[in-house]
Formats: structure tokens, sequence, C-alpha cells
């Protein structure tokens, strides 16, 4: 039974391999995150430290970022964000 507790648990995390694995530079995740939610473009952008976090993220390789999404994925604030964040990280390509 406490395996499928396991298993229910993680399946509940969304797949970051998206997030970790981009080729996107920062100014095409920008662009898709102002295609997908102007609103919320706005206010990252006028954030530094999202900036510069973000800036540092995709500068780093994908062992650094694995942790770096996990220690984000941790925090309740970032919970309303993650469906928007996958979505960013599926279509940067495109800009």
């Amino acid at each position: 039974m406490s395996i499928g507790m396991g298993a229910g648990i993680v399946s509940a995390e969304p797949d970051v391999s998206a997030v970790v694995n981009t080729t996107c530079t920062y100014p095409q995740v920008i662009a898709a995150l102002n295609a997908q939610s102007p609103t919320d473009a706005n206010e990252f952008t006028s954030n530094p430290i999202a900036v510069s976090w973000l800036n540092q993220f995709l500068a780093s390789p994908a062992d650094q970022r694995r942790q770096m999404a996990q220690q984000v994925q941790s925090m309740p604030a970032f919970q309303p964000y993650t469906a928007l964040v996958l979505q960013v990280a599926n279509t940067c390509n495109n800009y």
C-alpha cells in the first residue's frame, strides 16, 4: 500500500524536464512569457531578483538547473505559476 501511495505523490509532481533541458535564451523565454501571460511577464521583468535568477538558471548546466527547479518548486508562492512555466518552456523555442 505504501508503494502505491508513494507513486501517487511522485506522479503529482510536474515533469520539469522541459524546463531543465531548455535551449531557450533569456529573450526567448521572456517573449514566450509575454505571449502566454503579459501581466505575469510584466510582474516578472519588474523583479530584479527574478530576472537574475532566470539568467543564472539559463546559464547553468542541467544538474544545477534541476536543483534550482526543485528549490523553486518547494516554495508555496511558486505553485500558481507551475503550469505557466511549463507552457513557456515548451514554447519558447518558437520565439
